[in-house]
């Protein structure tokens, strides 16, 4: 909802005037839109397997390496006579072990995103400027890191979308001689810190005179930080979207300019969403199961930009991959994913795919049960499920939990006790199902 080919230029928040995304905004023009595209297993490693294998991850796999018996789309293309490149600061990837650039031909890092362990020097800058007196020492350390991962970034060329986008230029310049490649680009960002170089940080109040709060803390924000902190938190993150859009319209133009709009396949979309106290808490966790978190921006370029439409077709993940196989005329490649080709969407035969998707953390208790209508949020045993009709209410604000468990009841029997997690559905145990994102987070760093 912070792309405004989405929002329609509605705002998000009442006191955040709506984020502008031009360059995205026209790119979608030319595709075909999705209202309903989720990822299964959250977070970012998770959903990066299900991208790269076609394999569903919710069910068996937590945030883990690519295991030797994955087979990625890098090693399916590479083995079809495609060069294959991956671009990316998501530091996550180049974490010991993780081995998700395996397959591809060339792979570039851009480092000292977020925790990662970039720098060891102290920052020049003072993290009293940048946390509130509620901040305990843990988190003023990943605020540190970033700091001084940062503190010699003068110009917007230095901020990390823009070298992404650098970088994938030059790679789509130099490899437009292969007869066929593909290339995979991963920014971090819009990822906290939200941190928006000054001609984009126009969605603050310009009077705002306290901390620039540039990675809000999980919990309640209420607990931490105030309702003018919580609306300037939000005007940052509006401001980095809108920055990664302007970096994006550099790539928009060098895929146009080098023909690959005429001869592509070219789909742009979200790992997750971003929770941005909507339902009173900051960034991502097992508990939020709104849409905040789980719809993302999805849309797909055909060549030419033909069959661009909007679609209320239901896709996950697990599906992306066996979609572009099926596209390239590779679909014998599939049979053993979990996901299903939504091709006969993209070619405009029908706009319905999966009947209700499911979505959580592997290790997370919580789990949400949706299709188009309804949203139905399974809650660790003490708590109260949650139930909302998407279509009237999609801020989800009104529980019909009681009124409607038909509904609820239909949902939950889509899917059976292998998609839920059951360890801690105990009540005495369910807080210790809490701060699993945070554990996913510091996987990556050094910092605990």
């Amino acid at each position: 909802d912070h792309i405004s080919f989405y929002n329609q230029g509605k705002p998000v928040f009442r006191d955040v005037k709506p984020c502008k995304t031009p360059n995205i905004d026209k790119f979608a023009r030319e595709c075909i839109v999705f209202e309903n595209a989720y990822p299964s297993g959250l977070p970012t490693i998770p959903v990066r397997c299900e991208l790269m294998t076609g394999q569903d991850t919710l069910p068996f796999r937590p945030w883990e390496p690519l295991s030797p018996r994955d087979i990625t789309i890098a090693e399916i293309l590479g083995r079809e006579g495609y060069v294959c490149g991956l671009i990316s600061d998501t530091y996550h990837y180049r974490a010991p072990g993780m081995n998700f650039h395996r397959g591809f031909h060339a792979y570039r890092w851009i480092r000292g995103q977020e925790y990662d362990p970039y720098n060891s020097n102290p920052s020049r800058r003072r993290i009293e400027d940048y946390v509130n007196e509620n901040y305990p020492e843990v988190w003023r350390r990943r605020v540190h890191q970033f700091l001084a991962n940062t503190d010699d970034f003068k110009s917007e060329e230095d901020w990390f979308p823009a070298k992404v986008v650098s970088e994938a230029i030059e790679w789509l310049k130099k490899n437009r001689v292969h007869e066929k490649i593909f290339l995979w680009i991963d920014s971090f960002d819009p990822h906290e810190p939200w941190d928006p170089p000054e001609r984009f940080d126009t969605y603050t109040d310009p009077n705002y005179d306290g901390p620039r709060l540039i990675m809000p803390m999980g919990g309640k924000a209420s607990d931490w930080a105030t309702e003018e902190q919580i609306r300037y938190i939000r005007g940052l993150y509006a401001g980095e979207a809108a920055f990664v859009d302007h970096c994006f319209g550099r790539l928009f133009e060098t895929l146009e300019d080098l023909g690959y709009y005429d001869d592509s396949l070219i789909i742009l979309l979200a790992d997750h969403g971003h929770p941005l106290a909507d339902h009173g808490k900051f960034l991502k966790g097992t508990d939020r199961m709104y849409n905040e978190l789980l719809k993302i921006p999805f849309m797909v370029r055909l060549p030419g930009g033909e069959k661009a439409r909007r679609t209320k077709a239901l896709v996950q993940f697990p599906d992306v991959l066996p979609t572009i196989l099926d596209f390239l005329g590779l679909k014998n490649n599939t049979h053993s994913m979990h996901g299903r080709s939504f091709l006969p969407v993209l070619m405009g035969e029908t706009d319905e795919h999966r009947k209700a998707i499911i979505a959580g953390y592997h290790e997370g208790v919580d789990r949400c049960i949706r299709d188009v209508e309804w949203s139905y949020i399974q809650r660790p045993e003490g708590e109260k499920d949650e139930l909302y009709n998407l279509i009237k209410d999609p801020k989800e604000q009104n529980n019909l939990i009681d009124e409607r468990p038909e509904e609820a009841k239909r949902l939950s029997s889509m899917f059976g006790s292998y998609f839920r997690h059951m360890k801690g559905k105990v009540i005495g145990k369910v807080s210790s199902q809490r701060g699993i994102q945070g554990k996913y987070e510091t996987a990556s760093g050094t910092i605990k």
